[in-house]
């Protein structure tokens, strides 16, 4: 049956999303995603054509991967409707060789960001920012890193259905151990707000930005996840195991753990330039 997109349709979807234990981000992601298609369609019925129409227009004004990613949030609306069959396909996207160097984080900026963080006092952060670059864990998982945890020298990470472990490196714990009997925590998560609840994307996005200027590095690099990235590359420049790696992520597949070991322009340039094959 043909359903329109009205707001208590959508609100509906979004309680969905949370019986199916999705995030916070993801479900204000996919909800917004799901407004602006009922938006395009004024009023009228979701089906197919409209689908492929919206797809177009998308196309013109947006890069593929937010095609893709409205897309995938509207299929899963599908889904949950009942109607599989209007689901269309992805626009077919390359994948990029060298990583985009004027986003991602080097090492030495990150050595930046750490010294910044001392210098100002930021006790806190300085050790997020450790523990998220020493594990590769996603920011949403950070509560998971308690006192019990650092105790054990492994975290048990359990999100969206899935279960893994991390274990924590034998220096980090030293220092979040030292940081724990600092702040008198003897339990529970270690990073926490003054509120006692554990800190979220906002709290730490906000005040990793803030070290930018002292560290000399450039704002649009610094935020949580490219701390993953550059776990995933000094792991794999180390290993050459991405099947390991991909377990450590926690991801699914392997093509998306490829995406995270991309090397820059000027090391793929070395790599060929020392192959000598040019007589």
């Amino acid at each position: 049956m043909d359903r329109k997109i009205t707001e208590q349709v959508v609100w509906e979807f979004g309680e969905y999303l949370r019986m199916e234990e999705k995030s916070e981000a993801t479900i204000s992601k996919y909800v917004r995603a799901v407004r602006e298609f009922g938006e395009f369609l004024e009023g009228e019925d979701v089906d197919k054509g409209k689908l492929l129409e919206y797809r177009r227009r998308l196309a013109e004004t947006c890069r593929p991967q937010t095609v893709n990613g409205r897309l995938s949030a509207i299929h899963m609306f599908l889904n949950w409707l009942g109607h599989s069959e209007w689901r269309i396909r992805f626009l077919k996207v390359q994948r990029q060789p060298f990583l985009n160097e004027n986003r991602e984080l080097t090492e030495q900026e990150y050595r930046s960001l750490l010294e910044a963080a001392q210098a100002d006092g930021k006790e806190r952060m300085y050790h997020i920012l450790l523990t998220l670059c020493g594990t590769g864990i996603r920011v949403s998982e950070l509560q998971y890193i308690t006192v019990e945890a650092v105790r054990r020298g492994r975290a048990e990470i359990s999100m969206k259905g899935k279960n893994r472990v991390i274990l924590l490196p034998e220096k980090l714990r030293r220092k979040l151990t030292e940081y724990m009997e600092k702040q008198e925590i003897h339990s529970g998560a270690v990073f926490c707000t003054r509120s006692g609840k554990p800190v979220d994307r906002s709290n730490i996005c906000h005040e990793m930005k803030k070290l930018c200027e002292k560290a000399g590095v450039s704002r649009c690099k610094v935020f949580p996840h490219n701390l993953r990235h550059l776990f995933a590359r000094k792991f794999y420049e180390i290993t050459k195991d991405l099947s390991h790696l991909a377990d450590l992520l926690g991801h699914s597949s392997i093509e998306t753990t490829r995406i995270y070991t991309a090397t820059s322009f000027q090391e793929q340039k070395r790599f060929l330039d020392q192959m000598e094959l040019i007589l």
